[in-house]
């Protein structure tokens, strides 16, 4: 029998760590899934607050290598089902673009440690989060944000902060809340810490429900009414694209019976239709079928269709060949004239539009073989669309805080995503895509027209509210609504990156003073 005073055996003394260890991976694992519940469909916005206070309670009084290690594990638990999708139809070679995410989550992690001492610590771990969001957002490969914890927000509390400084700034307010919880466990009931930690868990909802709404439809708005064309494909997946001509005349079919609907007085004219990407994956330019196609059913609904097209090759007037490869184009077709603008998407999807490392991916899947890397565009992405300036974000681009910005600064009064989801099947990356869009509407103060192929195609307000939406997946289906033209510029999109560079050179600040000191203590312990 062990007396009180009797040194434990090893075998003992090891199992408090090793159920600390389990304990600590449980609480990454529950971090990370209440953040990727915060993402639509799910939405529960209000969860990644939770999911970040109890992921500095893993990893702030750890090392850095612990932090990191903990950090990780909680970012596959809150990317893994999220970004799944990616990896539908191209398999397995994902994973390395899973590995890239979640260093972008670790690495800012594995500083906590360091931040954790300075005073106003939750000030300096949502700059830390906000550094690592604005790193993805430009590397590898052009950058890969889709899982900013900002895109999980509309909706929520901290949505508006989407006006006054973007993305960058509605992540920053989730974080500095999750950050203040985590420090009201620290506070031991003083007066100070417990005022500064109820300050950070409050002030990103409090100012969030403070800023004022974006009307639907203000007095004085000038409307138009826009359609949003949802024609559906043969298939889902990469062979969605065998069908070439299926898919274009299915998006015919829909705006010849909106057209019949409008005859009929059924419903408005529109002022404009807005078909998905790849609605035409035959080039009209070089196919005259498809080029009569789509002139015939854009003199029938008697206003400009934004049809999203994959054009082959471009050749100037000497019939040289000027760009070789497949560029992803939204074309504006205008009745009894033409094609009469266009926009060449210029930020393309790695893995999807053009695989990086070509020879390494290949060894993960047969199916990079199928890929054929599309040319990027160039230019202002607007386009004059009838009686509106139409900013385009095709697909992938709505992602990119500055894609966005971009075609508002150009002077568009209505934002249009024309997108195909078909490759990625029943999955939730329309939800998500879609939530994306949600918050660029009250970051811009612009109405929203997401053209699925298909689905799921939406309208949305200024304000973010979804004005209408299409039903289940691979279904047709068209949408015409009332929508703002607007010129008003936001908070943030004056400012444009500079809230993200600010935030994120504060977190670069804070630790080279946290680790200037750490530096001088041990010199002055040697000198000692």
């Amino acid at each position: 029998m062990l007396t009180a005073d009797a040194p434990r055996p090893a075998s003992a003394r090891r199992r408090r760590p090793t159920r600390a260890t389990l304990l600590r991976a449980v609480a990454s694992v529950v971090a990370g899934a209440a953040l990727y519940l915060s993402f639509p469909p799910t939405g529960w916005w209000w969860a990644a607050p939770l999911g970040i206070g109890l992921l500095l309670g893993v990893v702030a009084d750890r090392s850095w290598k612990t932090a990191l290690g903990w950090g990780a594990l909680a970012a596959v638990a809150y990317q893994y089902p999220l970004l799944s999708w990616t990896g539908t139809y191209v398999g397995a070679v994902w994973l390395g673009a899973l590995a890239v995410v979640v260093l972008a989550v670790a690495v800012p992690l594995a500083f906590v440690p360091l931040v954790a001492r300075l005073p106003g610590a939750p000030l300096w771990v949502a700059c830390l989060w906000v550094a690592g969001e604005a790193v993805i957002e430009r590397v590898p490969w052009g950058g890969f944000p889709w899982a900013k914890l900002a895109f999980g927000q509309a909706g929520g509390a901290y949505a508006k902060l989407a006006a006054l400084g973007g993305a960058p700034l509605v992540s920053f307010g989730v974080v500095l809340s999750g950050a203040g919880l985590w420090a009201l466990t620290r506070s031991r009931r003083r007066l100070v810490p417990v005022t500064g930690a109820l300050v950070a868990v409050l002030l990103g909802p409090v100012v969030g429900i403070a800023v004022p709404a974006h009307p639907a439809i203000a007095p004085g708005d000038r409307t138009i009414t826009v359609a949003a064309v949802q024609g559906n494909v043969p298939r889902a997946g990469l062979d969605f694209a065998s069908q070439r001509r299926a898919v274009l005349d299915n998006h015919v079919r829909e705006t010849r019976l909106l057209a019949a609907r409008v005859a009929a007085g059924q419903v408005a004219r529109p002022d404009l239709v807005v078909w998905p990407e790849n609605s035409s994956d035959i080039d009209p330019f070089r196919n005259a079928d498809a080029r009569s196609e789509i002139q015939a059913v854009t003199d029938e609904i008697g206003v400009p269709v934004v049809v999203g097209a994959v054009l082959r090759g471009t050749t100037n007037p000497e019939g040289t060949e000027v760009v070789q490869g497949p560029r992803n184009v939204a074309v504006v077709w205008t009745p009894r004239v033409g094609p009469t603008d266009q926009y060449a998407k210029r930020h393309l999807l790695p893995f999807g539009e053009y695989i990086p490392i070509r020879g390494v991916a290949s060894l993960f899947s047969g199916d990079v073989a199928r890929v054929v890397d599309f040319e990027p565009g160039s230019g202002a992405p607007v386009l004059a669309a009838g009686p509106a300036r139409l900013g385009v974000a095709t697909c992938y681009e709505v992602v990119f805080d500055g894609d966005v910005r971009d075609a508002v600064v150009g002077g568009a009064d209505l934002l249009a995503v024309p997108t195909n989801n078909a490759t990625f099947g029943f999955t939730n990356m329309t939800y998500q895509q879609q939530g994306m869009s949600r918050l660029r509407a009250v970051e811009h103060d612009r109405a929203v027209v997401i053209a699925a192929t298909s689905g799921q195609s939406a309208v949305i307000a200024p304000d973010g509210t979804v004005v209408s939406r299409t039903g289940d997946l691979f279904t047709p289906g068209v949408l015409v609504e009332r929508v703002p033209l607007r010129t008003t510029t936001t908070l943030a999109t004056r400012l444009g990156a500079v809230p993200e560079w600010v935030l994120a050179g504060l977190a670069v600040a804070a630790v080279a003073a946290v680790a200037t000191g750490l530096v001088a203590r041990r010199r002055e312990g040697r000198g000692a």
